[in-house]
């Protein structure tokens, strides 16, 4: 199938210049209905997850008929919102390739994903191509936290397996990621003025920092990995702080030895804590801790017998192209996705250097992406 280049640049140059952060993602709702309405969608349809995402727009879902009822119904999904910087994108065209002015992010990811789809779905009908039914599914507030993904009611689907076009790379399908908690650990001290009465004080600060100290980060064995990235505590210099609360995560491919990691760095704060005295015999308090550690996501995994590993051997067989499967370390609406028994894919869309303002996708990356999906839809 030949695929439009001109205006599939038009289309993504649109999208990415279409402010869409997280929580605000309404105008590019509109857009995206409204341009779906005039390509001829049998239906479009718009969820009440509002309220549980605090976004200004529910999940979208675009279903086309396709003509090919041989073939089994599949869902494509991308998310609307933005990582931040992402307000008054400029988009920059250098020899084929996108990026935005330096001043924001590109916003590819995930525009590059809907731009795909839309004119996956105009080359097909503008040449008479039927194609299997299917749903396209544009999710809120992905980059907070797989929030739309998560509201969504995924028995209104009709597709029997699916595609998340969200992922770095090309010609890759992801086909594993891992579960992933957070780490909420907040320490309660005491305070006192740091300078007339220290030894009243019961310094928050300095048990977490012997807490944070004695953590296991970075990459802890094969499949796992950990990560404290915001301490927030204290009040003024000259107070001893009674507060601080420290937020990480912890991921792994492995159920067992999640929660190993999830118990030790419990643990670890509990000890830190439990360690503080006394010298003076001063203080009428002692130090105290509340831990949680609410998942974030669940793991995903997808094996050779998994429909959309299957159909993604076909299609790139009937395009004379070769898919490397891989296992990576991030998370998606694809993880929720198959956690709710649907089994959903990630494909690889060529989006480089994301949650940067040095972002950048090529469009021939973008072409190829059309290229596989048309074939999944057709083969």
């Amino acid at each position: 199938m030949l695929i439009n280049a001109e205006r599939l640049s038009h289309h993504f140059v649109t999208l990415c210049e279409i402010d869409s952060p997280s929580r605000r993602e309404a105008m590019l709702a509109a857009f995206l209905r409204d341009l779906f309405a005039g390509m001829g969608a049998d239906s479009i349809f718009v969820d009440n997850s509002s309220p549980l995402t605090g976004s200004d727009t529910g999940n979208i879902i675009v279903r086309f008929a396709g003509g090919r009822d041989d073939l089994a119904p599949v869902c494509f999904n991308c998310h609307l919102d933005v990582i931040n910087p992402c307000i008054g994108v400029k988009v920059r065209k250098i020899n084929d390739v996108f990026f935005s002015d330096g001043q924001t992010v590109l916003g590819g990811d995930d525009k590059a994903g809907i731009a795909v789809l839309i004119e996956t779905i105009l080359s097909l009908r503008e040449q008479n191509i039927a194609f299997a039914p299917l749903e396209l599914l544009f999710t809120t507030c992905e980059e907070i936290g797989l929030l739309g993904a998560k509201a969504f009611d995924c028995g209104l689907l009709r597709s029997v397996y699916g595609y998340a076009l969200d992922s770095t790379g090309i010609d890759n399908v992801v086909v594993g990621a891992p579960a992933s908690h957070a780490i909420i650990a907040e320490i309660h001290g005491f305070a006192s003025h740091a300078g007339l009465r220290p030894r009243y004080g019961i310094n928050a600060i300095q048990i977490a920092a012997h807490a944070v100290a004695n953590l296991p980060m970075g990459q802890l064995d094969d499949v796992s990995t950990a990560n404290v990235g915001i301490i927030t505590g204290g009040t003024a210099t000259n107070i001893v702080p009674a507060y601080v609360r420290v937020d990480g995560e912890i991921r792994s491919h492995d159920a067992a030895r999640l929660r190993h990691y999830l118990d030790l760095y419990r643990e670890i704060f509990a000890g830190a804590v439990d360690a503080w005295h006394d010298p003076y015999h001063l203080v009428s308090v002692k130090p105290s801790l509340v831990f949680q550690a609410p998942q974030q996501y669940p793991v995903m995994r997808l094996f050779d017998t998994s429909l959309p590993v299957i159909r993604a051997r076909q299609a790139a067989t009937a395009l004379s192209r070769s898919l490397d499967f891989i296992v990576a370390g991030g998370g998606s609406d694809a993880n929720i996705f198959n956690a709710a028994g649907i089994p959903f894919a990630i494909l690889g869309i060529g989006m480089e250097h994301v949650h940067s303002t040095s972002e950048s996708i090529s469009l021939h990356h973008m072409i190829r992406t059309a290229e596989l999906v048309s074939s999944l839809l057709t083969s």
